[in-house]
């Protein structure tokens, strides 16, 4: 399929999927959120991609979030029924992006602020540079610093008092304070984001399919989980399921 803001490459069961408005610092608008919404749709029925890297065109970040000049303006003018249609629409992206059975490793250099920071908190394993730096930015342009899922994602990320700082203020996380709190993996060079990111793709895609996409659910499900029993009845089917695969 052709994009005119996302490019996708397959590299055998690993997709590559890169948000593509380099000189725009990949800022979201209208068009964006229309492919992101197609592309993460699709993907819930793939099933011969078992991992997605996500990462941002150009040296400049990898996303800048909501494109103030094109879109944010635009949004500003729209009646509330227009409005939270459009809210609805954005704010699916991530739910997709934690429905769809495939891993998704985001590789993200310098600046990931707004819709870019709520586009990592969604992706399973984040991979930095050293001069990576998160912003909720939401709040720092007239807006709440809930958006996009972040009252969610940030304080099982990082833990609920880091989360309120951050929300409430839109001030930047930067590489070294996401690695000592969890919420990044790995921090390394530019030159070697994208091979580091390819590196633990590969080591995923070399798993059993069906455990890798029911190891995800799993997290998914026991992280809101009542209690152990729960998490633990979650486990236990998924590990009859994968015996019982592996026999046929």
């Amino acid at each position: 399929m052709e994009y005119e803001t996302l490019k996708y490459e397959q590299k055998d069961a690993i997709g590559i999927l890169t948000l593509n408005r380099p000189e725009r610092l990949n800022a979201v608008n209208e068009k964006m959120v229309d492919e992101l919404e197609g592309f993460w749709t699709e993907r819930m029925y793939d099933l011969h991609t078992r991992v997605i890297i996500l990462t941002g065109a150009g040296e400049k970040g990898f996303c800048g979030g909501l494109d103030m000049k094109e879109t944010a303006q635009k949004l500003f003018n729209l009646k509330a029924n227009e409005i939270y249609r459009f809210q609805i629409q954005i704010s699916r992206i991530q739910l997709l992006m934690r429905q769809i059975p495939q891993p998704i490793i985001c590789a993200i250099h310098k600046s990931a602020v707004g819709g870019g920071f709520s586009f990592a908190m969604a992706s399973d394993v984040r991979i930095i540079t050293h001069d990576a730096r998160f912003s909720a930015a939401y709040i720092n342009i007239g807006l709440g610093g809930a958006d996009m899922g972040s009252s969610y994602f940030l304080p099982r990320l990082i833990g609920a008092g880091r989360a309120y700082e951050f929300l409430l203020t839109g001030d930047f996380m930067d590489a070294d304070e996401a690695l000592r709190l969890g919420f990044a993996s790995r921090v390394v060079p530019y030159e070697k984001l994208m091979p580091t990111a390819v590196e633990m793709a590969n080591k995923m895609a070399s798993k059993n399919p069906l455990g890798l996409r029911l190891t995800k659910e799993a997290i998914n499900q026991n992280i809101d989980a009542g209690g152990l029993e729960q998490a633990l009845q979650m486990e236990n089917r998924n590990q009859v399921m994968c015996i019982l695969a592996n026999k046929l």
